[in-house]
């Protein structure tokens, strides 16, 4: 099928121009049929998934849990690359590897956050999602490049010498010593690594791990920790997450019913880099608004949580933090004029 070409200007309008792609797409399988492919897959991914055997099978399959997945993996990883890119101004990958990509969500993600063509390379498994999202590429003329390559994710993994390299919801599929490989491949190959799994305590945990293994490897935590030291989050205790709002298919509310027109995607992640980045203090829960207050969790740069209380008598500071949302940097920047921008 031929999709529209628009390129892309931002993280909304590269939302819009996947969602329509994805929108063709199902055109022509029946809505039942497609139901029943996520929810099939969804049992699949949440059970023990071998890494030599794909759970995308056909293109049917593809196609359904591209459309219901995609979206929600997209702005996922634009709310990590986001926030990476704030702690690294300046920077822009000039090639991007993306390991495990499957039909290619963080490859528009970092499309939409860093614009221009760049040398890009999927590399997954599963044939029918490679040449599924070859297939969406076509809506963006900025991916249209991009090279579609079928390779094992595990030990045997090699990745060419590049700017950065995604790994987003990957993890949790591969085995412990196949999940050490893959983190190995990636600091090998690119002084830029960004990892994204599932906001629950396992996903969690494979991003510490992982996180741990890059400083090991010489790299700096550049997103969401403003530090490279231990996490403080006691293990068991709590866990670090953020959230992505997610526009709602027709497929999604199929699915899992309800009538809301968007859903929130939670995820854990680690940005980590060859160059120093570590930024401000993070905002790792919701902020609470109360009459004349803002109270904030912040992770600290000196490895640490606490809460901070913003009140009116702040002025400015306080007006930022009624605006600031969770995952934010925090204190905002101030421009020229000592002004909170």
């Amino acid at each position: 099928m031929n999709v529209p070409a628009s390129a892309p200007s931002s993280p909304s309008s590269s939302a819009d121009t996947l969602r329509t792609a994805l929108a063709g797409l199902l055109d022509g399988l029946p809505p039942r049929s497609a139901t029943q492919a996520v929810e099939r897959l969804i049992a699949n991914y949440r059970g023990r998934t071998p890494t030599d055997a794909p759970v995308l099978r056909d293109r049917s399959d593809v196609v359904a849990y591209a459309a219901y997945r995609m979206p929600a993996t997209f702005e996922a990883v634009c709310s990590a690359l986001e926030a990476f890119a704030a702690a690294v101004p300046g920077w822009a990958p000039g090639g991007h590897v993306d390991v495990g990509g499957g039909t290619g969500a963080a490859t528009w993600a970092v499309n939409a956050t860093w614009e221009g063509t760049r040398p890009v390379t999927v590399l997954d498994w599963a044939e029918p999602a490679l040449a599924l999202g070859r297939e969406i590429a076509a809506a963006n003329p900025e991916l249209k490049t991009a090279e579609w390559r079928r390779s094992r994710i595990g030990s045997a993994l090699t990745i060419e010498d590049t700017d950065l390299v995604t790994v987003s919801y990957v993890l949790g599929e591969l085995t412990a010593a196949d999940r050490t490989a893959v983190v190995e491949a990636a600091a090998a190959a690119a002084p830029a690594v960004v990892i994204i799994e599932p906001g629950t305590p396992d996903g969690y945990a494979r991003v510490i791990e992982a996180r741990d293994r890059l400083i090991a490897a010489g790299f700096h935590i550049a997103a969401p920790c403003p530090h490279s030291a231990a996490c403080p989050i006691v293990p068991g205790e709590d866990w670090c997450h953020f959230s992505a709002r997610v526009s709602r298919s027709s497929l999604h509310r199929q699915v899992k019913g309800g009538s809301l027109p968007y859903e929130d995607e939670k995820f854990s992640y680690v940005a980590a880099t060859r160059f120093p980045g570590p930024g401000p203090s993070r905002i790792v829960r919701r902020p609470q608004i109360r009459k004349g207050q803002v109270l904030l969790d912040l992770c600290e740069t000196e490895p640490s949580l606490s809460r901070t209380t913003v009140t009116k008598r702040h002025g400015l500071l306080y007006r930022a933090a009624r605006d600031a949302d969770w995952g934010d940097a925090w204190p905002p920047p101030v421009d020229d004029d000592d002004q909170v921008s």
